[in-house]
């Protein structure tokens, strides 16, 4: 009896032969894009290190020549392996180098058994996680070579018989260039992302003159924002102890989803579909290239800010620690690379009015012991009193500082329309605090405008003062701060930073 037909080699080791070069596209991307992003470097992502192997991880950030030489490894790495895997030549090797790479990410970061904040995230569950996922999947690639498909067996033919030009032989000589046709989509695809203009592309700033302009087919409008060309200067910048700040910084509600809708019930969803990660990265890069070198947020936003950093971002972050467990969420700050902590403005409330001064005083000394600024927030004028009064002294305040001449302000109990009451009282009593002042909710959540309130809230004594800004306010709302410092101000207070 006939035993059933057996499909070919070739069609069993397909599905090999696709994961291999599916893996290498990702590994010589990862290194394509560390290659030519201007100054990028593995140091951010190794001090923010967490886990087991932390102290090895922070260990090799603390020397600039051993940095120096890991970027070069990472770098050409991630290039050499992706190429052997695309191509099909020496892939057992590069597999097997691309293993230890990814062991090296795993354990820099494992998902063990610590809190997530805001739930899991994509991709990164616990103990397994895509790093992971990808480090077995080269395990196969490994075992099972897919010799067939790749450069390697035109390698092993050579000095041999040519290969036949019957129908199984063109099938070989095709599997062996697999990867070319593969590799040519690549190098299309990165240049249409990343420099390759589309047809579309210069017809619209053909007819716009302007890079950063939008259409909308529907109403076949241009949008257009203020590009990095307009920029006017570079911030200037100033310390709180060792730590330098632009003295403007990037405020992170809207990019962690945080809006103040007040009657507009769409705009908590609205933000949270625009600042999707791609989109906080441009702005993150967009706010560096304008001199702003500070951002402000919530622990939940850590892992993105440490993929940031592992794209080639620098841009610094100040956490606010919010959360349930404010230790936890310092040490958690802490551990993810923030440049300084402080007590959230509206958890600071809620301690002082329970009496918590205790626990205040200990993420103070927390922070502190980590060799970083701490600081204390404030919404109301009267936590950051009942703070001095306790002999809290942090390393800077956070207090809140807008006008309320605005439509939604209203003499009422806080609720999402007001953050300072009264806007005097607050300059008044931060005139007599040496520690520096950063002002936030500057622009009552969108409802004043910057050309009056930053040179408002400059006047009133503010050291530094956080901004919520969208991609397309970056450059216009430098300037104006530009502008602002660069004129005639009129301070009712010492700068203190």
């Amino acid at each position: 009896m006939s035993q059933p037909s057996q499909p070919s080699a070739d069609y069993r080791q397909f599905p090999l032969a696709l994961l291999r070069i599916v893996i290498g596209w990702h590994f010589l991307y990862e290194g394509l894009v560390k290659l030519v992003y201007p100054g990028w470097t593995s140091s951010g992502y190794l001090k923010a290190s967490s886990g087991p192997l932390a102290g090895f991880y922070h260990w090799l950030a603390s020397s600039d020549a051993v940095i120096r030489v890991i970027d070069q490894i990472n770098i050409w790495g991630l290039l050499l392996i992706g190429l052997s895997l695309m191509l099909g030549l020496a892939a057992r090797q590069a597999a097997v180098c691309g293993i230890g790479l990814l062991a090296m990410y795993y354990f820099a970061y494992p998902p063990l058994f610590g809190p997530v904040m805001g739930g899991v995230s994509e991709g990164n569950y616990l103990l397994v996680n895509k790093t992971l996922v990808e480090l077995f999947a080269l395990s196969v690639v490994v075992a099972f070579p897919v010799a067939a498909f790749g450069l390697q067996s035109l390698l092993r033919r050579r000095g041999q018989a040519p290969v036949s030009v019957d129908p199984a032989g063109r099938r070989q000589m095709l599997a062996a260039l697999a990867g070319l046709p593969v590799l040519g989509v690549f190098l299309l695809s990165v240049l249409k992302k990343h420099g390759w203009k589309s047809f579309e592309e210069v017809q619209l700033i053909g007819a716009t003159g302007n890079r950063n302009a939008f259409v909308a087919s529907a109403t076949v409008k241009t949008f257009q924002f203020t590009g990095v060309s307009e920029l006017k200067g570079r911030l200037p910048r100033a310390k709180i102890g060792n730590l330098t700040l632009s003295r403007m910084i990037l405020g992170g509600n809207l990019i962690g989803g945080w809006a103040h809708a007040r009657d507009l019930i769409y705009a908590s969803k609205l933000v949270k579909a625009y600042h999707h990660q791609n989109k906080i990265f441009e702005t993150f890069a967009l706010a560096e290239a304008c001199s702003v070198n500070t951002v402000l947020t919530n622990p939940a936003l850590c892992d993105v800010i440490n993929n940031y950093w592992r794209a080639g971002g620098k841009i610094q972050f100040i956490s606010d620690c919010g959360g349930k467990d404010i230790l936890l969420m310092t040490q958690k700050s802490i551990d993810r690379g923030a440049a300084a902590c402080y007590i959230q403005g509206g958890v600071a409330d809620d301690l002082v009015e329970k009496g918590k001064f205790d626990l205040i005083a200990q993420a103070l000394e927390l922070t502190r012991k980590n060799g970083l600024p701490a600081g204390i927030g404030g919404h109301k004028l009267s936590t950051i009193q009942a703070c001095v009064d306790k002999g809290l002294r942090p390393d800077f305040w956070m207090k809140t500082l807008h006008r309320t001449n605005y439509w939604s302000a209203s003499p009422k109990p806080e609720h999402d329309n007001i953050w300072c009451d009264d806007p005097e009282a607050t300059a008044a009593y931060m005139r007599q605090l040496p520690e520096p002042w950063i002002a936030f909710k500057v622009l009552a959540a969108g409802a004043l405008e910057p050309k009056i309130e930053f040179k408002h809230a400059f006047e009133r004594g503010a050291d530094f003062i956080c901004v919520g800004m969208y991609d397309f306010q970056v450059v216009d709302d430098v300037n104006i701060a530009l502008s602002v410092l660069n004129g005639a101000l009129v301070r009712q207070r010492q700068w203190r930073a």
